[in-house]
């Protein structure tokens, strides 16, 4: 799915996913291999390549782990 990584107004990383008009923080984030998991404040957990753009706000694919 594609999803928009941005920073929100206190400087945190966020997430948006349009589909499900889904707009959530990441609390964690941890490192598996070639990719990032990002725990959302939900609890979703996204995979997301490592090697992602620095800058921001951009949007990526994202891989929902269950």
């Amino acid at each position: 799915m594609k999803v928009m990584l941005r920073n929100n107004e206190a400087g945190n990383l966020e997430v948006y996913v349009a589909k499900k008009d889904l707009e959530e923080e990441v609390v964690s984030q941890k490192i598996e291999g070639d990719n990032k998991i990002l725990t959302l404040g939900n609890g979703w957990e996204l995979s997301i390549p490592k090697d992602q753009p620095e800058k921001l706000p951009t949007t990526i694919e994202a891989k929902r782990l269950d």
